[in-house]
């Protein structure tokens, strides 16, 4: 049995903003990125990279939020509750 966390497919992160953000970072901020997509800080693009003090927030999964209708409480096929078969056959003594 392996010891230790294993590795997450989906693992992603987060940029959040230092006190003296750039424009370049205040775009990326709140968007999930996969960690072997994300960029190196500070932003090649950053206007103070010697005090650049943001960092990234790490996250299991880049989905936000319930993701089927299940888990938001709403039924998941709202057809499901009703009959939409007809009564009698298509034959004329059925």
């Amino acid at each position: 049995m392996a010891t230790g966390n294993p590795s997450l497919r989906y693992h992603c992160v987060s940029v959040v903003a230092g006190p003296r953000a750039c424009t370049a970072v205040r775009l990326l901020e709140g968007t999930r990125l996969l960690s072997a997509d994300a960029p190196q800080l500070p932003l090649p693009d950053c206007e103070c990279p010697a005090d650049c003090g943001c960092t990234f927030r790490h996250h299991d999964d880049r989905r936000v939020g319930p993701r089927r209708a299940r888990d938001s409480g709403r039924l998941a096929d709202p057809w499901s509750l009703t009959e939409r078969r007809h009564p009698g056959g298509r034959r004329s003594y059925d």
